[in-house]
């Protein structure tokens, strides 16, 4: 007696390489670097002239390198030179507290996610690809007009009618928590020593401004033993 044998045949369609990411080198674009990793065909960070863009930048060139994604810097010295922010002025003007108190607004860099967005629309279009990916999350959006659904949709719609591809803004984080990023970072075997949030820029994070606060809060409510060295 002969046994025949019926093989099902699949076709695996590989996801293709469509994205440009804007990657600061902190907690939530790193996250998403190895979330949509599969996607994403370039990296870009911004030296803008912040406190912490020295520290950041190696951190995102370093999970490039882990993931073989290409990784490029830009340089943008003239928001340092030409726009009002406390992100710009030195560790000492970076107030200290939880992001919903009023002095935490002297940190917003006017406009900066579209400019950074302007010119990832304008390297995707160049490449041939469709997308550009922001790691904004629903932390943000209280202080950052730049990082609230609004602006996104407004965004992607002026990239859209502005480019010959269609290039769109992806903005998966939007609507989560920095804990639900953190949660996800876990799922993902995230090392977070290996990220920057600080917006004073020292040698190690300060644990007082807004950033150090949101970021333990964020892993303590992930369930991360927190790795961060803090001077306080």
């Amino acid at each position: 007696m002969s046994v025949h044998y019926s093989v099902l045949f699949c076709t695996f369609v590989p996801i293709m390489k469509d994205t440009v990411l804007i990657l600061s080198g902190g907690m939530d674009s790193v996250t998403l670097l190895y979330d949509y990793k599969d996607r994403i065909a370039l990296a870009v960070s911004f030296d803008y002239g912040s406190n912490h863009n020295a520290r950041e930048i190696p951190f995102a060139r370093y999970h490039c390198e882990q993931l073989g994604i290409r990784h490029v810097v830009i340089p943008l010295h003239f928001m340092a030179e030409h726009f009002k922010s406390s992100l710009l002025q030195g560790a000492d003007a970076i107030p200290e507290g939880n992001y919903d108190d009023a002095n935490m607004q002297s940190t917003v860099v006017p406009f900066r996610n579209g400019i950074m967005l302007s010119i990832a629309v304008g390297m995707a279009e160049s490449a041939g690809l469709q997308h550009v990916m922001m790691a904004n999350h629903g932390g943000d959006h209280a202080i950052y007009p730049d990082c609230r659904q609004a602006f996104v949709d407004a965004f992607s719609e002026a990239a859209r009618t502005g480019t010959y591809v269609g290039v769109t803004l992806l903005s998966p984080y939007v609507n989560m928590t920095k804990a639900d990023i953190a949660r996800r970072g876990k799922q993902l075997g995230i090392d977070y020593a290996q990220t920057w949030s600080c917006y004073k820029g020292g040698n190690v994070h300060c644990g007082r401004c807004g950033t150090c606060m949101e970021r333990r809060e964020a892993l303590a409510e992930a369930g991360i033993d927190d790795p961060t060295v803090y001077q306080h």
